[in-house]
């Protein structure tokens, strides 16, 4: 082998065996929101749902509208031996081998009002006898004019006028809804990586601090200033510095690795976090809340949905106890051997008639079956009111939690800045000898958790914010609706 394609080999191999290379992204909660609402699992599955109620709701749409049919047989072929009675009462099997065809065109319309259906409708049947005297034999009915119309049932599409809005109102709040808790799932993920990302910051310095103070403490042994336990309690501070590093990048890799993978960023992707600003301050008042909640959260379009279709039932369970229909159709048909002659010479072709379902002795089936009804709904209505104060009740704490909560932060963010200013003077101070290694390592200690605290502060501010929001569909930052483009999302 010459010596080129030796190289071109071993570059080859070079290139292959490398270790993949990692793009580092920084990244900020807009950004991480913007991306989770557009990439992720849990905002497709929210965007499925709002599809198939959408459809649902085109559905209930389109039985409001005039319906345009056609149905026919094309074609029917018969060959049997039928009875036949003679006038003088005697019976014969005669032979009928015949072909038929038929077609119908109908043009419906549902009555929202009445319940009842009306039709308007021309026909043309056809029939061809094989055996014996072969003929062609026509009808007609050039048009025919039909009501059904049920008289005491409950009328289903005036209830579906009523309920199917409120529930395609319903699913459009909770799609909303949805993709605020996909945003609340990306703040939470998104703070678990910039605490596990602070938390290896303090670690290291810790861990750099801990290094120098060792060395420090050796020579001040050498000089006798320090006790051998005063050494060892170092030492032993530094090997936990070193533990506390290795876990804490094990902790930042997963908390990494799942806001990757729930932002549908590629894995080899390390995110390096932007520690969100301090928005200014918002005041909630709960009389506003409870009143864009009332407006906008799909748990009170669920509430009126609920009550509706309660309502339905005992509806239904009533109508249930008598059934009549009218059925009514007027019209013109004509019969002739020839199709053309079946459109002449029309007759009259009307039809009444009035169906009638009773129950004389049912032993109290029908009624009891309107009392369940009645139960269900009195049950329905006070689970619903339980559920509406429980609703009021969680919102009135969650406004509560959120106007604290800025205090809070503020009260942290002065606590951290005061425990690292602490623990910088603690370090000089051990430096001279002034404070034993138990003060040094009860200050870290202080910095450490005051940090923590403080990251853990402004999440839940960001948090309330959003669940505030999610329960609202309110921006309380700008006052402004949370509106989405329903039908453009939907194309």
């Amino acid at each position: 082998m010459n010596k080129p394609l030796i190289l071109s080999i071993l570059m080859l191999l070079c290139a292959v065996c490398a270790p993949a290379a990692t793009d580092t992204l920084r990244l900020s909660l807009p950004d991480a929101i913007a991306r989770a609402r557009a990439h992720s699992v849990d905002a497709a599955a929210a965007l499925n749902e709002l599809r198939s109620a959408y459809w649902q709701y085109r559905t209930y749409r389109a039985e409001l509208l005039p319906e345009i049919s056609f149905k026919g047989t094309l074609p029917a072929y018969g060959k049997r031996y039928n009875s036949y009675q003679e006038s003088d009462g005697s019976y014969r099997f005669v032979a009928n081998d015949n072909l038929q065809l038929s077609g119908e065109l109908s043009l419906s319309q549902r009555i929202w009002f009445t319940g009842g259906t009306i039709s308007l409708r021309s026909s043309l049947d056809y029939m061809r006898q094989l055996s014996g005297e072969k003929y062609n034999n026509f009808m007609s009915i050039p048009i025919a004019l039909t009501l059904e119309q049920p008289l005491f049932a409950a009328n289903d599409i005036k209830w579906k006028r009523r309920i199917e809005p409120v529930r395609y109102a319903e699913a459009r709040a909770q799609f909303m809804c949805e993709t605020e808790e996909v945003a609340m799932q990306a703040i939470r993920l998104f703070f678990n990586v910039l605490m596990a990302q602070s938390e290896l910051e303090c670690s290291r310095q810790n861990l750099s601090n801990a290094e120098k103070l060792y060395e420090v403490a050796r020579a001040k042994r050498s000089m006798g200033q320090i006790s051998e336990n005063d050494l060892l309690q170092i030492e032993l501070t530094l090997l936990q510095a070193q533990s506390g590093v290795s876990a804490d990048e094990s902790d930042l890799k997963s908390a990494s690795f799942q806001l990757s993978s729930f932002l549908d960023l590629g894995e080899g992707t390390v995110i390096e976090p932007i520690e969100p600003a301090r928005i200014s301050s918002v005041d909630v008042d709960y009389a506003k809340a409870l009143e864009m909640a009332t407006e906008n959260n799909p748990f009170m379009h669920n509430v009126q949905r609920r009550q509706l279709e309660a309502d339905y039932k005992v509806a239904q369970a009533k109508g249930a106890m008598r059934e009549i229909t009218l059925f009514a159709q007027v019209g013109y048909t004509g019969a002739d051997r020839t199709m053309a002659r079946s459109y002449r010479d029309l007759r009259d072709n009307q039809v009444v008639e009035v169906g009638v379902s009773i129950p004389l002795v049912d032993w109290g089936k029908r009624r009891a079956s309107v009392k369940v009804a009645e139960s269900e709904r009195e049950l329905t209505a006070n689970t619903l009111r339980k559920e509406t104060l429980d609703f009021n009740s969680n919102l009135f704490i969650l406004v509560e939690r959120f106007n604290n909560q800025a205090e809070q932060l503020r009260l942290a963010d002065r606590a951290s800045e005061i425990a690292a200013r602490r623990y910088d003077t603690n370090v000089e101070t051990f430096m001279i000898g002034r404070i034993s290694t138990l003060d040094l390592s009860d200050s870290q200690s202080n910095k450490d958790s005051a940090r923590s605290k403080q990251l853990q502060e402004l999440f839940y501010y960001w948090y309330y914010l959003y669940q505030l929001r999610s329960i609202t569909l309110w921006d309380f930052d700008r006052s402004i609706p949370i509106d989405a483009e329903i039908e453009a999302i939907l194309k």
